[in-house]
């Protein structure tokens, strides 16, 4: 099939033996109540594409980046095993077009931090590129809701959320929802309990501020700090404070030894894209606008658990934190800063020899 959805063959070539093959009733619909746009073909995009097409999350993808032949690529190795999914139909184009009517648009695209580049000057660069993609996305779907997983995704889901005119709840980041997944399998490790049965949440922001709710872990029901007093402090003879120190590390450890990070991160961002598709009102912890939650007095987007459905956001869970976890949120949430105001104003000028499948940064 070619990138826009087609064959590639001749129709006069097929239309005799079409013609004789099918009885005609009514003319075919199209049902794009579920499409799903990936912005960025790198390892985290193509993940979340695979995941979401295995897992039957949706079976309408649209898949857009700047690099033709990657997208080319991706779209053959798709197409041949379309016989192994669900009546998939993929779609691959560096022109947006390919987007409309998108109900979910998940965006991994981005640049790679330089070498000795400061955090500010990174933001800036990712800001840049949201500029050139964020508004044209919304004109062709204005219904859209957003899932950022570009780093770093919390400030990116602020200036998603400026650049693109959406009501807050329907712009969402991944946010600390692989965190608190890499803190349940950590759990379930020193436990021996499957990491479904093991609750726990990584609030905050997605890096190292991030905040452990060691008040808040169980195992059916049963509070853990219920029979440890002090899990998750530093006089814990237990040393379950380690935990949280490698969930901070994984990441950084993952790419290390591979290069990048993908296979998480892109069951995550299917796992949030099943939740609005299918209206599951289930919680995650993801990036949402948090000013006056927990004494927040800052405009920003942190993680905490949240209600995610059809219109995205419904509800934010009041976590009865301990002062010590909300000293560390609000912390969290003065550390992050986010562009002003005239650096998301500034014309949308490409920046120079951007791919947008090269933010397989930190995860």
């Amino acid at each position: 099939m070619s990138e826009n959805g087609d064959s590639g063959f001749c129709d006069t070539d097929r239309m005799a033996t079409i013609q004789q093959l099918f009885l005609p009733v009514q003319p075919k619909s199209e049902d794009n109540s579920n499409k799903v746009t990936v912005v960025g073909a790198g390892q985290v995009g193509m993940a979340a594409v695979f995941a979401m097409l295995t897992q039957g999350v949706t079976n309408n993808i649209a898949l857009i980046d700047v690099n033709e032949d990657k997208l080319r690529g991706e779209l053959m190795d798709l197409q041949h095993g379309s016989a192994f999914l669900k009546s998939a139909k993929i779609q691959a184009s560096a022109d947006p077009v390919i987007t409309a009517g998108s109900k979910i648009c998940v965006v991994t695209a981005g640049v790679r931090q330089r070498e000795g580049e400061t955090r500010l000057n990174l933001v800036q660069r990712n800001t840049d590129v949201l500029k050139m993609i964020i508004p044209t996305l919304v004109q062709y779907s204005p219904d859209v809701i957003f899932i950022i997983a570009s780093n770093p995704v919390d400030i990116l889901t602020y200036v998603t959320w400026k650049l693109s005119g959406l009501p807050k709840h329907r712009v969402i980041g991944s946010g600390t929802n692989l965190d608190s997944a890499r803190f349940r399998y950590l759990l379930s490790e020193k436990l021996s309990v499957a990491a479904t049965s093991c609750h726990g949440y990584i609030i905050g922001e997605h890096g190292d501020s991030s905040v452990p709710v060691w008040s808040g872990v169980n195992v059916a029901g049963v509070r853990l700090r219920d029979l440890n007093r002090k899990m998750g402090t530093d006089t814990d003879p237990e040393h379950w404070q380690e935990l949280h120190s490698m969930v901070v590390r994984s990441a950084y450890e993952v790419i290390k030894l591979k290069g990048y990070t993908s296979w998480a991160i892109g069951l995550s961002l299917s796992q949030l894209a099943h939740a609005i598709l299918t209206n599951a009102n289930s919680v995650h912890a993801v990036s949402t606008y948090v000013k006056g939650e927990h004494g927040v007095e800052d405009e920003v987007f942190l993680s905490l658990p949240c209600v995610l459905g059809f219109n995205g956001v419904s509800d934010v869970i009041r976590q009865p934190l301990t002062e010590k976890e909300i000293y560390q949120l609000r912390a969290s949430a003065r550390i992050m800063g986010v562009p002003e105001d005239s650096c998301l104003r500034r014309e949308r000028v490409p920046p120079p020899s951007i791919s947008l499948s090269t933010c397989d940064v930190i995860r």
